[in-house]
């Protein structure tokens, strides 16, 4: 038992260090002129716990995730992130970084009262960010 329990801590351990050290997956460039924008809600807006945010992309089309169709990609949203994810990293999922792989243009959320951020960041069909990285402005919204 002994051996078992030190061969699942040293492979956990290895395979920690091997996701520290990941390779940087190619980026696909972004057509000159792309952009990705937040339509709704404005900079600066009072909305709703439950507030709905409308993405919006210019010079590029949007896909599912999985699909290598050149000129798109599709969109993550990030919610109060300061930094942008890692240039040649998928970009994370998670409660902050929030995944759009099936082609959705707008989203629903439930916020928290108080003030935050959101930011789209288009990736690619790994989910890896174009070169240059297409993100909208950083928009600040106040949940009532």
């Amino acid at each position: 038992m002994k051996r078992i329990l030190l061969a699942l801590a040293l492979t956990g351990l290895t395979a920690t260090a091997v996701a520290a050290d990941a390779p940087v997956l190619p980026a696909t460039a972004a057509p000159a002129g792309a952009e990705v924008y937040i339509i709704s809600p404005v900079d600066g807006a009072t909305v709703g716990q439950e507030v709905t945010v409308r993405f919006g992309l210019k010079g590029m089309g949007v896909a599912p995730a999985g699909i290598g169709k050149e000129h798109t990609g599709h969109h993550h949203l990030l919610v109060d992130v300061k930094d942008l994810p890692a240039a040649g990293q998928p970009i994370p999922a998670d409660a902050n970084h929030i995944h759009f792989g099936g082609g959705q243009t707008q989203a629903t959320l439930k916020l928290a009262p108080g003030t935050h951020t959101l930011q789209l960041e288009l990736g690619d069909q790994h989910h890896v960010p174009f070169k240059p990285a297409l993100v909208s402005k950083r928009i600040t919204i106040h949940v009532k």
